[in-house]
């Protein structure tokens, strides 16, 4: 069980100033959590974790810079104490699992309830993995249906991949994605081994066909 004499400090992470603020109310309703800070941005959530070494962290996942995926794993691994919830709208099977995989001990949508939001937070310090039922659901149906090449992808990997098929070269994915061309080469190298084709040329003609970038 939490130690009731000191509240569970609790990092928010969202790029939306409506919801950090809606959070923070939350947090001040119960006794044993405390809002340690806030954060619009993967690199600002790193620092804050760096700085203040809060319990729990609720992480939005998809923000401007770096996202939560990213954010998660960097915290998983330089501060393999704080515990990352994923707090999102979106229950898509690849971002729920690049979460999972990413070292999120939960993953639970903004609808959540404050009592059970409340209970997931003092679950996470506690070490229990907590899943919302509705992503669950999208975890059991994305393993019961056929893996379709390329449903693996990263959200960086789909980027390069859509500026593949819009013809861009290696360089010109760097410039616009701002990266080094060495990165893109190993993202491009990535893209072709999940989609399971031999060259750039196959990768396009597939992502078109099979609808994974439009």
């Amino acid at each position: 069980m939490a130690n009731t004499s000191q509240p569970i400090r609790v990092v928010i992470v969202d790029d939306h100033t409506m919801v950090r603020r809606g959070l923070s109310l939350f947090l001040k309703s119960f006794e044993d959590l405390l809002l340690a800070g806030e954060a619009d941005n993967g690199e600002a959530a790193i620092g804050l974790c760096a700085q203040l070494n809060p319990d729990i962290v609720l992480m939005d996942m998809k923000m401007p810079g770096m996202d939560g995926v990213t954010a998660t794993h960097q915290i998983h691994k330089q501060f393999p104490a704080i515990q990352v919830i994923a707090l999102t709208s979106f229950k898509d099977s690849n971002l729920i699992q690049n979460a999972l995989q990413a070292g999120a001990i939960g993953y639970l949508l903004k609808n959540i309830s404050a009592d059970d939001l409340a209970h997931a937070i003092r679950s996470a310090y506690e070490g229990h993995s907590i899943i919302s039922p509705d992503a669950a659901e999208v975890l059991i149906q994305a393993s019961n249906d056929p893996a379709r090449p390329g449903s693996d992808l990263t959200e960086r990997e789909r980027a390069v991949l859509t500026l593949m098929v819009e013809g861009l070269t290696n360089s010109q994915i760097a410039v616009k994605l701002v990266v080094s061309p060495s990165t893109v080469k190993s993202h491009v190298s990535n893209i072709l081994s999940k989609m399971n084709v031999s060259s750039r040329a196959e990768a396009v003609a597939m992502a078109l066909r099979s609808g994974l970038v439009t």
